[in-house]
């Protein structure tokens, strides 16, 4: 009895030491908001836009999980080359047991990784660019050289987009032209909807200092329950709406109640201000092979306010032909 419990213990315990040591892989909302302090400072100091490193570091160090990352605190894949006099770490990339520079912590890296770029002769002319033109700097960078993967450029513009990174250079721009009585200021209008209650929402959300201007009229439609709303074009994407609309990105997500991952579909509402807790029709039949968000979206309703209406768990899957309740 005793041996069976003094085995218990040991497996227990090495159990436990196991999983101390097992690694949480960082996801992309995590990196950014760890490092874009990191990134808006640089900008600062060199005037490499953050949009650009942000996009660079999460690319190059798979959002700080890599080897590398982990190991020599290298977030944007800088080999040694000859000019390099510090710590080393070697690794097998497009050769084997290359050489890269090592670190002592990350903002180290990102320190590098901008003189690496503004004291290079083949990266000065990104620097005659707006700091706002990502996709002009992320093809400069492919064009001189800085990876080998001919869609580089193409996969810095897909992060900066999907995650809206080019907001962190644009409210710098902002603050900028704050300070310069010369500038001519913005013309602030109410976001879409004139409803005081409505104003005083969008005020709430951390989004004072975003510049908002008209929004164009040619494709905006107003939903039975009164949202103002736009149908998806061929070529659309959740960041081209939001930039034609003035809206942030991340406010469009969480008034659509959806994320970059969630597939946009030719024809289908994005709603430019916060869906409704209940719809002007009474009940919809569901049809199998259709999806309760899809549903939500058609008729302007918060998802949630479906599953509670309906008292429904979240994930709920109804069967064909039962009836949903949208309004009482």
């Amino acid at each position: 009895m005793l041996r069976d419990s003094t085995f218990t213990i040991i497996f227990l315990s090495l159990v436990f030491v196991h999983s101390s040591f097992v690694y949480k892989k960082q996801t992309p909302k995590e990196y950014i908001i760890k490092y874009k302090g990191d990134a808006i400072k640089e900008m600062n100091r060199t005037g490499v836009p953050a949009s650009i490193t942000l996009a660079q570091g999460m690319l190059e160090s798979g959002y700080g999980n890599s080897r590398l990352a982990r190991k020599a605190n290298n977030h944007f894949g800088i080999k040694c080359h000859s000019d390099w006099k510090g710590p080393t770490f070697k690794m097998d990339d497009d050769a084997k047991n290359e050489c890269f520079r090592k670190y002592k912590t990350v903002w180290h890296s990102y320190r590098d990784h901008s003189d690496f770029l503004k004291g290079k002769r083949r990266y000065a002319s990104l620097f005659e660019l707006k700091i706002t033109d990502y996709k002009g700097w992320a093809k400069g960078l492919r064009k001189a050289g800085y990876a080998t993967n001919k869609m580089y450029a193409s996969l810095l513009i897909t992060i900066i987009e999907r995650h809206d990174l080019n907001q962190y250079v644009k409210k710098l721009k902002g603050r900028k032209n704050k300070k310069n009585k010369k500038q001519k200021e913005s013309k602030i209008v109410p976001v879409i909807n004139k409803d005081e209650k409505h104003r005083e929402e969008n005020r709430s959300e951390g989004d004072d200092d975003f510049k908002i201007e008209v929004l164009p009229l040619n494709n905006l439609q107003k939903s039975a329950n009164g949202i103002n709303y736009v149908k998806v074009k061929k070529g659309d994407t959740y960041y081209s709406i939001a930039k034609v609309n003035n809206i942030p990105l991340s406010r469009l997500y969480r008034y659509n109640e959806c994320n970059a991952d969630t597939i946009l579909k030719i024809g289908t509402a994005i709603y430019l201000q916060p869906k409704r807790a209940r719809g002007t029709r009474s009940v919809h039949y569901y049809v199998e092979g259709n999806n309760l968000y899809r549903i939500s979206q058609s008729y302007g309703i918060k998802l949630k306010h479906i599953y509670r209406r309906n008292q429904w768990e979240v994930g709920h899957v109804p069967k064909n032909g039962d009836k949903i309740l949208l309004k009482n």
